[in-house]
């Protein structure tokens, strides 16, 4: 490896892992994801910290749980002083570069007149150079996106289109929250493919590279918004898929709430938001086929982001790592969006290209999400974070497995999931309440939730003394229990 390499660090929004190409789904376009793959070592179980954006991201950031970060729900933020890996990089001599999303902090509570005047908040977290642009949804702030449609006479459009998808009277526990148009609603938003956002943010990150004249070595963080609801991709990237039998989900299976306890809360929530009785197979293949759209408007991006290296002579002394913060369950078991805690929407993508590529590998041992970023801190020879629980995935790239995990953990609302090599058990933090149990060699769709099966009562007890327990001997920093009550 040579000295202090570039790193680019792609990170999408809501890309479950198994709609790529490498990942064994032959109908979703990713040609750049794959020579990734195909040059890197792509891990194939790798679990967020947290299915939703803030609780993910602020994991990725830290290496901490959201135990110890407390950042469970999409309402909280890590602290201003947190320690984070970007922070190490730049100790290390880097330079840090973020361009757009983030996700890191509540900016609607910050006053300011454009989202540049917000910079600082992720300066302290360890970026020097900040190109922020918020997320698929009109931010109440302007931002380097919306400039850029106003410039084209564009913004007008889009917020309109966004403004008919947006929740309305959504409080914090998502109460009364109604949208005017359907969770599954796959319409095109009606701007070029050039204009789209994911395609857009493709292009600064091109254009920031092919401009990058410093001495230090560089990393840049890339947050694509796409491909996160609403499932808008233009129609230019819809008609790629035309023909094209999208793939679709194996079990559609309702869960059953009997035993899950509050647990039933958020999957109730979640399947009264994605209108399960009416969300016709049509509908679900509908929504795929949009959401497989954006994830190749992503893939041509990335490819550009590849050649912009190659122009520049940098591609054969940069890592790259392509991610997402979370997954999407796309129609499985009766549901979309994120935030329950199935395998659709806990794993996560991850590969990763050294300088000049390597022996394609695939890893099948389970990983946490913010070994990742512990990955990027080994590259860059960076400092440990204090109580960081990352661990470098360096070794894999030389045909070495990662250190086995006793268990994957992933939390949000105050639920948390522990799987195993052989189980997952989903539980109420608060109450330390078994809530589901699936057996992943027999049930690997996690259709039967066997937790008020007799038989099971002692595995249920074996997880919750080795696992869960000791792992909330440190309770969740949390001010208050946060069981959750979602909308009916």
């Amino acid at each position: 490896m040579p000295p202090s390499p570039n790193i680019v660090l792609v990170m999408s929004d809501q890309h479950r892992a198994d709609m790529m190409g490498c990942a064994g789904d032959e109908t979703v376009v990713t040609p750049t994801l794959d020579r990734l793959a195909a040059e890197g070592v792509r891990f194939s179980r790798v679990s967020c910290q947290g299915p939703l954006c803030m609780p993910s991201r602020a994991s990725f950031m830290t290496e901490r749980y959201v135990r110890d970060h407390g950042v469970y729900t999409n309402w909280e933020e890590i602290a201003a002083d947190s320690p984070t890996y970007v922070r190490a990089l730049r100790e290390a001599g880097y330079h840090t570069t973020l361009i757009g999303k983030a996700h890191l902090y509540r900016d609607e509570d910050l006053p300011a007149r454009h989202i540049d005047d917000l910079a600082g908040r992720l300066q302290g977290l360890g970026f020097a150079e900040v190109q922020e642009s918020g997320d698929k949804f009109v931010p109440a702030i302007p931002n380097r996106y919306t400039d850029f449609l106003a410039g084209r006479d564009l913004l007008d459009v889009y917020k309109r289109h966004l403004a008919e998808r947006a929740y309305q009277g959504e409080n914090e526990s998502g109460q009364n929250a109604t949208k005017s148009v359907p969770m599954w609603d796959s319409t095109p938003l009606a701007l070029p493919l050039d204009a789209y956002i994911d395609t857009w943010h493709g292009e600064q990150a091109v254009r920031w590279i092919e401009d990058y004249d410093g001495d230090a070595p560089f990393f840049l963080f890339v947050g694509f918004p796409g491909p996160h609801d609403p499932w808008d991709a233009p129609q230019e990237a819809v008609d790629r898929y035309a023909g094209v039998d999208i793939s679709m989900p194996a079990s559609t299976a309702r869960p059953s709430t009997e035993g899950t306890g509050r647990y039933a809360d958020l999957l109730n929530s979640f399947l009264w938001l994605s209108d399960s009785e009416t969300m016709t197979a049509d509908a679900i293949r509908g929504m795929r086929r949009a959401y497989a759209a954006d994830i190749t408007v992503i893939d041509d991006a990335v490819g550009r982001i590849l050649d912009a290296l190659s122009r520049t002579g940098r591609l054969e002394d940069t890592w790259v790592l392509y991610t997402s913060d979370h997954g999407e369950m796309g129609g499985n078991h009766s549901m979309l969006s994120k935030c329950v805690l199935y395998d659709q929407t806990v794993r996560v993508p991850l590969i990763v290209r050294p300088p000049g590529g390597c022996a394609a590998r695939v890893v099948e041992s389970r990983v946490e999400h913010f070994d990742a970023a512990a990955t990027v801190r080994a590259i860059a020879g960076a400092p440990r974070i204090p109580d960081g629980e990352g661990r470098s995935l360096l070794g894999c790239l030389e045909g070495g497995d990662p250190e086995p995990r006793a268990a994957s953990v992933s939390e949000n609302w105050g639920f948390a999931s522990f799987e195993t090599d052989r189980h997952k058990l989903v539980v109420n933090e608060d109450a330390l309440e078994p809530c589901a149990l699936f057996d992943l060699a027999e049930d690997p769709a996690e259709d039967h939730n066997l937790i008020v099966d007799p038989q099971a009562a002692a595995t249920v007890e074996e997880l919750m003394d080795r696992h869960v327990r000791p792992f909330f001997a440190t309770p969740p920093a949390r001010p208050h229990p946060s069981l959750f009550t979602g909308p009916r």
